[in-house]
């Protein structure tokens, strides 16, 4: 099939609910993705947070291989030393007691909010209270819908489940107005992503955390998009210096394959006993291969650092572009690779108009171009980013 045939059967055989970009892709390599008629497109959007070693990374292709030859699934009754392994990996790196595997962000997160409530209720069942912070983004199960604070996403879904208030991000006064003791947890991004690349004030989160501790509430982070290196950092809680209860990573874990993970630590951990979780393919080898391949690459590779210097000569790049155009460009912030650029109009026309010139970019909460490439990414790359900016940008600055 040639792409428009390719685009009319999706069309006709696809549930809508993408708002899809007339290119069919084909395959990729390093930071570039090519469509099916060979067009080169330079990636900043990275399967939205994803690809974070980038496209045909070999010791992922050879670790997805190697797996699939020895076996790609098998039941959570049985040990497989490849899990074993990737849970131990994340245990070094953040810190915690314990892991789960699940197949997806939204899934990593329904588990963290159902560990925090049976934690909870155990020593008080009216411990149910969950406050989350209004342009949130956790998921789109009926839970973790609950969870975010976007009434867009609610419509037409409900009666949700109960139990869940919403503050405005970054905002201590608002949460200390909530917070009490029949409180089970505080869930929050580290940095928000969906919700337009909100990065909290410095002080925050410890403040947060402090809240949490007085309460006898959890905090719980989610780090689906902020977590697995993209800010400078592993995860972007780091920046803040606090150690949540809960965290929560999907996303780039395992560089495109599907694979969501909680951590806590051991004394939520041992609230779980056997059947009170669990996940078909949650964990299954061929993910936790893929998982343990991409974190080798981002701890061995100082993948990391590349995130942090490139990251700020991103931020420095976008900001000149600010100061060009003061009429469009009203702000640009976030960590390393993980970057917004908030407009004065919608950006996704922009967006189209970058993807004729071979640039793939992402706007969220309609008008925030949101940038997170893969952490591969190079000084050189910036500046290709920014030639293509300087091309689209003036029709929409006059």
């Amino acid at each position: 099939m040639n792409t428009t045939d390719i685009i009319n059967h999706d069309k006709q055989d696809y549930f809508p609910v993408f708002a899809r970009y007339d290119i069919v892709l084909d395959h990729g390599d390093g930071a570039y993705l090519y469509d099916t008629d060979g067009k080169a497109y330079l990636d900043y959007l990275a399967g939205i947070a994803v690809n974070v070693v980038g496209h045909n990374y070999q010791p992922l292709v050879d670790a997805i291989a190697k797996q699939a030859a020895k076996m790609i699934h098998c039941s959570n009754l049985y040990y497989t030393e490849v899990q074993a392994e990737a849970a131990a990996k994340l245990k070094a790196l953040s810190g915690m007691d314990k892991v789960f595997f699940a197949n997806s962000g939204a899934e990593a997160n329904e588990g963290a909010l159902k560990l925090a409530r049976k934690y909870a209720t155990a020593k008080n069942p009216e411990k149910v209270q969950i406050i989350t912070a209004l342009h949130s983004f956790h998921g789109r199960t009926l839970a973790t819908l609950t969870a975010t604070g976007q009434e867009k996403y609610h419509q037409g879904s409900g009666p949700l489940p109960g139990g869940c208030d919403y503050v405005p991000f970054s905002d201590i006064e608002a949460i200390k107005a909530k917070i009490n003791d029949k409180t089970c947890a505080v869930m929050l991004e580290a940095i928000q992503g969906e919700g337009g690349v909100h990065v909290p004030e410095p002080n925050y989160l410890k403040e947060v955390k402090a809240l949490c501790e007085k309460h006898d509430a959890l905090l719980i982070i989610d780090e689906i998009q902020a977590g697995m290196g993209g800010t400078g950092k592993f995860f972007g809680y780091e920046h803040f210096g606090i150690q949540p209860d809960i965290v929560t990573l999907a996303k780039g874990l395992a560089g495109g394959v599907p694979i969501g993970a909680f951590l806590s630590t051991a004394k939520l951990a041992d609230t779980f006993h056997a059947g009170d979780h669990g996940s078909t393919f949650g964990g299954n080898p061929l993910a936790c291969a893929d998982a343990n391949a991409v974190l080798t690459a981002i701890t061995t590779e100082h993948l990391m650092d590349n995130a942090a210097a490139v990251g700020n000569y991103l931020l420095d790049q976008l900001k000149t572009l600010q100061q060009k155009y003061p009429t469009l460009i009203t702000d640009v912030r976030g960590k390393g690779l993980m970057v917004g650029m908030e407009l004065t109009k919608p950006g996704r026309d922009i967006v189209n108009d970058c993807l004729t010139k071979g640039l793939i970019i992402n706007c969220t909460a309609g008008n925030v171009l949101r940038f997170v490439p893969p952490l591969i990414i190079t000084n050189k790359d910036v500046d290709t980013l920014i030639t293509i900016l300087n091309e689209v940008l003036p029709s929409y600055a006059a």
